[in-house]
């Protein structure tokens, strides 16, 4: 008899969705969204499901920048202050961050625009680079700041989930840390929240609490990752990396502690979801990996008010001293 894929007793509640994952314990190596560099802007007043059309943004505008953005490999957001209170008639600047150089040394360009349409100015091309410039140039009102923010996805109306366990958490750790935690619009994976994302390092945590986003703020301040979040329960990973990469190098820093944004270097056979990967550290050490995303043999709801489906999660498999795993093509980070 052929096994059926088991569904769990159903979690009851807006937020069950995140719990049900939450309960199955299943890695969330390999699922932050892939971005190159992130765009933020802030953005007062109500969010829609498609907070890109339905906010107080001009719509156009907000398709324009987010195709933008999407085109040349990066990621726009919208965000608002914890607990904002702005009207619609309020022409107050609006706040923006930049992060870019991920795959390096990340850094953080932040200040004020009084127009969002002054965005489309932005060299897009050059965002994923090392050289911050560029976007001080296109946007006169910034500066390149040490500090770093989070994140929080709060965007109820895409997914229930992320209102009832992600504003709890960015009100509580605004408070400790004020100007560096901010709602945001949706950036997937709602099944893990609260979800949020570190700038400038694109480190993308699942399951935050206050503390944890705290700890991810203080980490980006470093310019290096949380360690209390380098686990299979809280590192979707770094958004950069293909999905692969994302989750030998979870594996890796959860084996170590290793935080370092520089010190590991992925080179894979370049698979989606069957992947050989080598991890190398700068001290010389090497990991041979095999990564696979796999059936859990469970069927469970990954989408507020969506019907369970199968679920799938990436497995990483340590190769043995003779089991050699080609270097293959470099990754990209």
């Amino acid at each position: 008899m052929i096994d059926q894929p088991r569904t769990p007793t159903p979690r009851l509640g807006p937020d069950a969705c995140s719990r049900s994952w939450e309960d199955a314990g299943h890695p969330v190596w390999g699922t932050a969204a892939i971005a190159r560099f992130w765009v933020a802007l802030e953005q007062p007043g109500p969010w829609g499901r498609d907070a890109f059309t339905e906010s107080w943004l001009d719509p156009t505008l907000g398709v324009e920048l987010q195709r933008a953005c999407q085109d040349a490999g990066g990621r726009l957001v919208l965000v608002r202050s914890v607990g904002d209170r702005r009207s619609r008639a309020d022409r107050a600047p609006r706040q923006v961050f930049v992060a870019g150089g991920l795959a390096d040394r990340p850094w953080l360009v932040t200040g004020a625009v009084v127009d969002p349409a002054e965005l489309q100015g932005l060299p897009l091309d050059l965002l994923a680079g090392p050289d911050p410039q560029p976007v001080l140039a296109a946007l006169p009102g910034t500066r390149l700041t040490d500090g770093g923010i989070v994140l929080v996805c709060t965007n109820g109306k895409r997914d229930v989930c992320c209102a009832v366990r992600g504003r709890p958490v960015a009100l509580e750790a605004s408070r400790a840390r004020p100007g560096q935690v901010w709602e945001c619009t949706h950036t997937g994976g709602h099944r893990f929240a609260a979800t949020g994302i570190g700038l400038p390092s694109g480190h993308t945590a699942a399951r935050l609490t206050p503390e944890l986003a705290v700890r991810l703020v203080e980490a980006e301040g470093r310019r290096e990752l949380a360690p209390e979040l380098l686990d299979l329960a809280h590192d979707r990973g770094r958004s950069h990396l293909p999905l692969t990469h994302q989750a030998a190098e979870g594996w890796v820093r959860g084996a170590t502690g290793e935080t370092s944004l520089t010190a590991l270097t992925c080179f894979s056979s370049g698979d989606d979801w069957d992947d050989e990967v080598t991890v190398t550290h700068v001290d010389g050490r090497v990991w041979r990996l095999h990564v696979h995303k796999e059936p859990t043999g469970e069927q469970l709801v990954d989408s507020c008010g969506g019907g369970p489906r199968p679920a799938h999660a990436f497995v990483v498999d340590e190769r043995g001293p003779g089991e050699a795993t080609p270097a293959g093509s470099p990754g990209r980070d």
